[in-house]
């Protein structure tokens, strides 16, 4: 995260029995610039709001409706307990961000940065990983196509793989996705003789 976002019109759900603490939260997520509702009930997955805050002193597992450690939005703790358990528990459902209760004003706001910066690097290292694992999958591709570019034309496994990579390169295409053309036929690679 580059700048300090902006949460106006932002919906956020706190997850809680009503108490002091809520309403002081209440008030403040409203200074804000939020929506703000409270519920002691599960999320319904299908109407998710931007940010979740959550009683983690009570809370259950099927309270938020994402698998443990992977909330699709950004969650914040509520917790007033020093047990392990608890905080334990607010950090296997994801929560990017601790408030203490009773709730201090001042530690909403950065709490809400926080949990988004949080919830926001888990996704980007979740793509990266992703894409990581695409290619792994891909890598018997392209031992197959240096394998046939290495029988085909002689080359050693040092110029078959620069052959593939310097045809990457210049159609700025994933060496990947250059083999199975090549193996599929459609890349001839016209490069080797």
């Amino acid at each position: 995260m580059t700048k300090t976002p902006n949460f106006a019109g932002w919906r956020a759900v706190i997850l809680s029995q009503e108490d002091g603490s809520t309403d002081k939260l209440t008030r403040q997520l409203k200074l804000l610039g939020l929506d703000v509702a409270r519920q002691w009930q599960p999320l319904d997955a299908d109407a998710l709001p931007e940010l979740v805050l959550v009683d983690a002193d009570q809370g259950w597992d099927e309270l938020l409706p994402w698998r443990s450690g992977r909330p699709s939005r950004p969650v914040i703790a509520l917790l007033g307990s020093e047990a392990p358990g608890r905080i334990a528990w607010a950090i296997s459902q994801g929560a990017g961000a601790i408030i203490a209760k009773p709730v201090s004003a001042a530690a909403v706001y950065p709490a809400m940065v926080l949990s988004l910066s949080i919830h926001e690097e888990r996704l980007e290292a979740a793509r990266r990983m992703a894409h990581l694992e695409e290619r792994l999958k891909l890598r018997p591709v392209v031992f197959a196509a240096l394998t046939r570019l290495k029988e085909e034309r002689g080359l050693d496994d040092d110029r078959a793989y620069a052959v593939l990579r310097d045809c990457a390169m210049r159609r700025r295409m994933p060496i990947e996705q250059i083999a199975a053309f090549f193996l599929g036929g459609s890349e001839p690679l016209r490069e080797v003789g």
